[in-house]
């Protein structure tokens, strides 16, 4: 799933691609990507891009007329700029946008079409899609370990619930822990003032990190290679791999659609995390489901 680095970018180049284009059409390709009917989104064509923005890991289209397209990649959806006009891949695509220099295409790999649009008018329902989570970079350390606290979960759920944090998912959930080295399934109320304070650095340090070497990879152009596993990341996607501070063997821990790499040297005084004492840990505390986690109520 695209995180707060991956959309960032996004953003970056969308803002210097379509802001101040017209919205010439929209060709819509499935019939299960777009998940409203008032507004038409036949009232978004003809219309100027005022700008973009992010609520989460929601990309924020706003449109004149106080119309906003807000766009859920969830796991696999990914943006493509084309040439104007180009055709979309009918096996894996889910929408074309044509603008007067150009085609924004959204696509998504595999069977599950779990990615979203929906077209809604006025601030007040745009509002509606904040989860409420905090964003880690512009918040203070109180603020976090408030944020932390407030409720008891394990780190890996803690950093990726949306009505905790904002923009932290699988990914670079991992990268954090690593870097913080925290176990994943350390409880949020068991954490030191010491600890949490490492946590609050490691999350800014990561995801400020991370954005900028997808920054300097995509350059001027628009981003081609958004992907959850890296080959510069520390430990997500790396199981059995090495870690890069002390060597140990990377390891993995399974639960439902879930996946957590950790280093046990770095991360768990060197004890391995089995998946049955995880499972057992997070039941009623971890959704089985990634839709399940994305939409929980405030």
């Amino acid at each position: 799933m695209p995180e707060y680095p991956d959309i960032t970018i996004y953003i970056e180049r969308l803002n210097e691609f379509i802001t101040g284009q017209t919205v010439e059409r929209i060709r819509l390709l499935s019939p299960f990507f777009l998940r409203t009917v008032e507004p038409p989104i036949t009232q978004v064509e003809g219309l100027k891009v005022k700008g973009l923005q992010r609520i989460g890991k929601r990309i924020i289209f706003r449109l004149a007329n106080e119309l906003y397209l807000v766009l859920h990649l969830m796991v696999a959806g990914r943006l493509h700029w084309n040439e104007k006009g180009a055709a979309v891949n009918r096996k894996i695509g889910l929408a074309a946008v044509d603008f007067p220099h150009g085609t924004l295409t959204i696509t998504e790999a595999g069977t599950k079409k779990r990615a979203s649009l929906h077209v809604v008018r006025g601030e007040e329902y745009l509002a509606e899609f904040d989860r409420g989570g905090l964003n880690v970079l512009v918040a203070t350390l109180g603020e976090f370990s408030e944020r932390l606290r407030g409720e008891n979960h394990t780190l890996k759920r803690a950093l990726t619930d949306p009505r905790l944090f904002d923009g932290i998912g699988n990914a670079y959930s991992d990268e954090i822990l690593h870097h913080a080295r925290l176990s994943p399934v350390k409880l949020s109320q068991k954490l030191s003032d010491a600890e949490i304070a490492r946590l609050y650095d490691s999350c800014r340090s990561q995801l400020q990190e991370w954005t900028e070497r997808l920054r300097r990879e995509t350059g001027s152009g628009f981003p081609k290679k958004v992907t959850a596993f890296r080959a510069d990341m520390a430990v997500h996607g790396k199981y059995g791999q090495s870690c890069p501070v002390c060597g140990t063997a990377v390891q993995r821990i399974r639960y439902a659609d879930n996946e957590t790499n950790y280093c046990p040297r770095c991360q768990t005084d060197g004890k391995l995390l089995s998946d049955r004492s995880l499972a057992r840990l997070l039941k009623g505390d971890w959704p089985k489901t990634i839709e399940e986690l994305e939409n929980r109520p405030k």
